[in-house]
């Protein structure tokens, strides 16, 4: 393989990196912050900003992307 070709890859498996790391979060996250929802309404403003605060992974594997590609 030659270098264009492994730059590509390494900017792939950061994004699906990223993303995966995120599923999997939100997926332990999300029926917790339900449970947590119903039995308090109070919570509903934590509880969405810890759903959004995985998302800032996959922004970080985009970054570190874009950087792999252009550097």
């Amino acid at each position: 393989m030659d270098q264009v070709t492994l730059k590509y890859l390494g900017a792939g498996i950061s994004i699906v990196g990223g993303a995966l790391a995120t599923a999997w979060a939100q997926s332990k996250i999300g029926p917790a912050a339900v449970g947590a929802i119903l039995e308090k309404k109070d919570l509903t403003g934590i509880m969405i900003l810890l759903l959004a605060l995985p998302e800032t992974m996959v922004i970080l594997g985009f970054v570190v992307a874009i950087l792999i590609i252009y550097s």
